[in-house]
Order: structure tokens, then sequence, then C-alpha cells
């Protein structure tokens, strides 16, 4: 925001100097706005005394409603008294049982609500202790005449005791009752002076509004064609930068395409240059006699199948930066199958594999360890006519940041020793899982030969 304020205060300075009507324009408007926060501040407060004479209104309403509580309590305690003494019928004593109840209640909710102010403490305090002597009176009453001493009972009545307890509960009460008028009253006119301040400041601070709306309607106008040409002329720098921007665009549209169909025609052509040179060497096996120089091509051969894999991959997808790994192992695998065991009795190869998706130099990686593993799993792990399980399995850890690549079969083992074969292969894997930033590691516990390679995504 005061990036875009920042530019505008030059302006604002150079149009405040002019000694034509700009500096009064500019006075005006200060003026105008400190008015009306004035109106805004005094609005503000007198909604806050509002609010405040409002609380203590309902405050008041509140003393008399549990006053007038009390003493209707009271009285229908004495008349089930009175029916009590009269029939001895204890269904009379009902309303009496309940005041007993509510009573104390009452008495504690009035005297919480006058705590603190003077004028009503001193009649509150008269009027709970006359109500406690009222209660007691009561009691007595009944007590005398549930035990037969009926006569007592009523003597107690006509003594006036109860009667003149209750006049001075009355009187104290109409006392509270016309301290709270006489607040209401003056909280109403209290009330009524800041409606009509709040109603005034509203309408200082509405007028405050249309003059100020006025000045910029003012201002507007006297700009409207500065603004106007500003716009034209930017108009026609953006329609000359929007047209350099789509020509621009075309052209880096092009060279992306060019650039693309580059990069398919490359791997095309190394997929293919590569297949020739598989080609090549399954050739050279068929005129050799050697059976460790046939199968040290047939294991070259393999590897590179498993990178030129890569290179058919990337050239018929529309992603050449990507390979989804389940696609390729699941080719590759096939391939291997055809390629190292291409007999019945050979072992099955099976695959297991989440859709992941590496880059290019993972994919290539990835491909070679399978198969230098694969390789050397069915050279060892069962004998010759023995048939078997290769499993090769791919899936991502618990956060989806790394990946587990798995080949193991259900062969003899390793035990103590090291896997078997020339050594090439072994450093071939290790170079490659080095490339991953990892390291194959073999599980003791497998029945077999477990590899394992983690790495990351």
């Amino acid at each position: 925001m005061f990036s875009a304020v920042r530019p505008s205060l030059p302006a604002l300075l150079r149009f405040a100097r002019t000694p034509s009507i700009g500096r009064s324009i500019v006075a005006l408007l200060a003026g105008a706005i400190l008015l009306l926060l004035a109106a805004n501040v005094t609005t503000f407060v007198m909604i806050q005394r509002t609010a405040a004479l409002n609380e203590q209104v309902e405050r008041s309403q509140q003393v008399r409603r549990a006053a007038g509580l009390l003493l209707l309590s009271l009285v229908d305690a004495e008349t089930g008294q009175r029916g009590f003494l009269l029939s001895g019928d204890p269904d009379f004593l009902a309303p009496y049982n309940r005041a007993a109840t509510t009573v104390p209640d009452q008495m504690d909710e009035l005297e919480r609500l006058t705590v603190g102010d003077p004028q009503l403490e001193a009649h509150v305090a008269v009027m709970l202790e006359a109500a406690r002597d009222k209660l007691a009176e009561l009691e007595r009453s009944v007590v005398l005449s549930r035990t037969g001493r009926t006569g007592e009972a009523v003597q107690s009545v006509r003594s006036g005791e109860g009667r003149a307890l209750m006049d001075t509960i009355r009187t104290q009460i109409g006392a509270v009752d016309e301290i709270e008028a006489v607040r209401l009253e003056a909280r109403t006119r209290q009330s009524e002076h800041g409606s009509r301040l709040t109603l005034g400041a509203n309408a200082l601070g509405g007028l405050l509004v249309l003059v100020l709306a006025g000045v910029m309607v003012w201002l507007v106008r006297r700009y409207i064609e500065e603004i106007q040409a500003a716009r034209d002329s930017l108009d026609r720098m953006n329609a000359g930068l929007e047209s350099q921007v789509r020509d621009r665009t075309a052209e880096l549209t092009l060279a992306r395409d060019r650039a693309e169909a580059m990069l398919r025609e490359v791997n095309h052509r190394v997929g293919n240059s590569l297949q020739l040179v598989s080609s090549f060497m399954s050739l050279q096996q068929r005129h050799l006699g050697d059976e460790g120089a046939r199968a040290a091509l047939k294991e070259a051969q393999a590897r590179i199948e498993a990178v030129a894999h890569v290179h058919r991959r990337l050239y018929t997808s529309d992603d050449m930066s990507s390979v989804a790994m389940d696609e390729y192992l699941e080719g590759l695998i096939a391939e291997l199958g055809k390629s190292l065991g291409p007999d019945h009795s050979a072992p099955t190869l099976t695959l297991k594999a989440t859709a992941l998706c590496v880059s290019t130099d993972q994919a290539v990686s990835i491909g070679v360890i399978v198969t230098e593993l694969v390789t050397n799993a069915v050279k060892y792990a069962y004998g010759p006519g023995q048939t078997g399980e290769i499993r090769i399995i791919l899936e991502p850890d618990e956060d989806n940041a790394r990946a587990l690549l798995t080949v193991e079969d259900d062969g003899p083992g390793l035990g103590d020793a090291k896997p078997k074969g020339t050594g090439l292969g072994g450093r071939i894997v290790s170079a490659m899982a080095s490339g991953l930033r990892s390291k194959v590691e073999y599980d003791p516990a497998h029945a077999g030969v477990r590899a394992r390679l983690a790495f990351d995504l």
C-alpha cells in the first residue's frame, strides 16, 4: 500500500503549493476530515454513554423486579399459613413450602443487585431483615399448629407481628421503587439528550460527507482530461507491448516445439543406435564358441537394452523430463524374460511396481541395477531345469519422499558368502547406486537373496 501511495505524494505536494484554488481545496479537505473525525468521536462517546445508561436502567428494573418477587413470595407464604391454621389441611402449606425454598435465593439476588449502592443498601438491609423475621414468624405458627397448639398459633397471628413485618417490607419496597423511579427519569433525560447529540453529530457528519463528495467531484472534473490523455497514451503503449508479447510468445513457442522435436529425435536415434549395438552383440554371440564370452556378451546386451528402453520410453512419451517407472519396468522385465530365460524351465519374473515418476538419469540407473540383479538371480538362484520366481518390487515409503526397490528370489541364499559373479556386475550396481546417492543392501533374514535399494524421489 505504501509503495502505491509514495509516487503520488510529490504530485499532491506540487498541487498544494500552487497559488490558485489548490491550497483552498486542501485546507477545506483537511478541515472537513477533522470535523468528520470529531463527529465520529462524539458519536462513539454518546453511544458508549447510552449503553451505560441502558445497563443502569436494566439493573434498576432487575432490582424492582426482585423486590416485587420477594414480596409476592412472602404474601403467598402468608396465605398458605392462614389457610393451614384455619383448616388444618396440609395441602394449604404448598405455597408456604415453595416460599421457604425460593425466598432465600430471592433475598440473595436482591442483595447482590444492590451491593455497593449506598442509597439502596440501607432500605434493602431493613427489608431483608424483616423478610427473615417474617419467615421465622410463619415457621413458628406452622410448627405450633402441627403440634396441636393451634390456639397459640392463632394468638401469634392476632398479635400483629406478621402484619407489622409485611408493612415494613412494603414500605422499604416503596422506598426502593421511588429511588429507582427518580433514577429512571434522570437516566431517560440523559438518554434523550445523548440521542439528540448523536443525531446532531450524525447530521453534521453527513453534511461533511456531502461537502467532501462535492470537492472530490470538482477535483475529478479538473483532472479528467489529464487522466484521459494519460490513459490514451497508456493504451497506445499497451497495444505496442501486447503486439511485441504476442510475437515473442509465438517465437518462444516455435523454439520450444523445435527443441522438443529435436530432443525426441535425439532420443529416437539414441534408442535405435543402442538397439543396433544390441543386435550386433546378439549376432556376435552366435559366432562365439566360448560359453563364457557368450555369457559376457549376453549380460552386456541386457545392460544396453536397459538404457535403450529408457530412450524408447522418452521419444514415445509427451513428458521427456521424467519416466513412469511402472511402465518402464514392465517393458524392461518383459525384455529380460525373453533374453535371459527363453525356455519354459526358466524362473518366472514377477513385477509389482507403484506408479512413480523419476528423472531420466535415475531411470537409467534403476534399469541397469534391476538388470544386473535379475541377471544374477537367473544365473545363481535356481539350478538347471529348476523353476522358481524372481520378484521385482518398487514402492514409495510412508512419507512418499523416498522409493524402495527390492529384487528377491527363493533360492539357496547367500549364507555368509558375498553375491556370486565375476565382480563386474557388483561394481556396476555399486556405481549406479552411488549415482542415486544410495547403496544396495542384502537382507540376511530372507531365505533366498533379497537385495534392497532406497533412493530419493
